[in-house]
């Protein structure tokens, strides 16, 4: 009863309250990953974060649970050397965040500082501790070991409904960034940090959000918290890889798309005038948020019909079999033959009734319609 009042009067679905009899004392803390010998913090760091190259030249890593800044810096160069550097010559990056319950808030710039372009510094975030009445405002780093991964590069970020605190912050931050497509399922809108606190002397206790993401990065000062971080292309998070990688072909393919259409425009367009314009427009636009061949066609058309003023200009997707039958002939091949004339007269009839229809309307009003122009050889029959 208490959770459910707590929960529907301060509509936040974090806030429970327990009854714990067998318990004798307050929760502690997990030890300090600090405590651990290298040895233990290398074994842990490898169970918790994975990594390898997939079809395409395209990267993948996967983190289940973000260590912190002090282990970080221990293991730094181990990390670069071991993992970063394997996937810094691939031409797109997936971040596998579905598994990814938390993590240490102090991790959160070193994985936005390794996808953030250039050196410059950035506010990406202000977390706000209760306990101590205290903000800390969270800034990329100005260097990092090793190489940063280029901007133009794509990076996907995948979530499910069980990706929570540091790790919705990151897909957040990353997000608003627009550094990267965030592919699966609304996260789980937990808290960077949940504390389990002791009502009195009794054996009831709250579980508590004692810090907040106070998100600088747009958003009107709304954050992820308790809202969960809406994906660009929401999908099951057991097909949120495959959507990912069908994604980034799509994306890989892009800079050919606007190539050929460039050279189409200029070597075919009649309205000359029109086409330094055109090759702009398309050589500025920005397909950042390009996720589907709809999205694709859909920016296209609306751009190149804005400069040119040409609703006749349209770009389209082809299905397969169009595709296939289109491929066989060029713009400057000759047309193909034109199908013989049947000699039998029942099929010379079908040939003309699917060209033309002709009927005698009221009023001996003659009839006649054709929906495409006819090769001579059936206009003779």
């Amino acid at each position: 009863v208490l959770t459910a009042g707590v929960q529907s009067s301060l509509n936040d679905p974090r806030l429970f309250i327990s009854y714990e009899p067998s318990t004798l004392e307050a929760p502690r803390q997990a030890p300090a990953l600090t405590n651990l010998t290298r040895e233990e913090l290398l074994a842990q760091i490898q169970r918790n974060i994975h990594h390898e190259v997939l079809e395409g030249n395209v990267g993948y890593l996967r983190v289940d649970d973000l260590p912190g800044q002090e282990v970080l810096s221990e293991l730094g160069e181990f990390l670069v050397n071991h993992v970063w550097k394997q996937l810094m010559g691939t031409s797109s990056l997936v971040l596998d965040l579905r598994h990814c319950t938390g993590g240490h808030v102090s991790g959160i710039p070193y994985v936005i500082s390794y996808l953030h372009p250039g050196n410059t510094v950035m506010h990406v975030d202000t977390i706000y501790d209760r306990p101590s009445n205290t903000t800390t405002e969270i800034w990329t780093l100005p260097k990092v070991l090793g190489e940063r991964y280029s901007a133009d590069k794509d990076v996907v970020v995948l979530t499910s409904g069980h990706t929570g605190g540091v790790a919705e912050d990151i897909a957040y931050i990353l997000k608003q960034m627009r550094r990267a497509i965030v592919v699966g399922e609304r996260t789980e809108g937990g808290a960077l940090d949940l504390q389990k606190l002791r009502i009195g002397q009794s054996n009831f206790f709250l579980t508590v959000p004692v810090s907040r993401s106070l998100g600088p990065l747009g958003g009107g000062g709304q954050t992820w918290e308790g809202s969960g971080v809406l994906p660009c292309v929401g999908i099951p998070a057991e097909q949120a890889l495959e959507k990912a990688l069908a994604i980034l072909t799509l994306r890989r393919a892009l800079p050919g798309v606007v190539l050929r259409l460039q050279e189409a425009l200029q070597d075919y367009y009649t309205l000359v005038d029109r086409v330094p314009g055109l090759l702009h427009r398309l050589a500025s636009m920005d397909y950042s948020a390009v996720v589907s061949e709809e999205d694709l066609v859909t920016k296209l058309n609306a751009g190149l019909q804005a400069v040119s003023e040409d609703p006749r200009l349209l770009v389209r997707v082809t299905g397969p079999r169009e595709t296939s039958s289109r491929s066989e002939t060029g713009p400057n091949d000759p047309p193909a033959a034109t199908p013989e004339v049947p000699k039998e007269d029942a099929a010379r009839r079908a040939l003309v009734d699917s060209v033309f229809q002709v009927s005698v309307l009221p009023g001996n009003v003659g009839y006649l319609r054709f929906d495409r122009f006819a090769d001579t050889s059936v206009l003779r029959t």
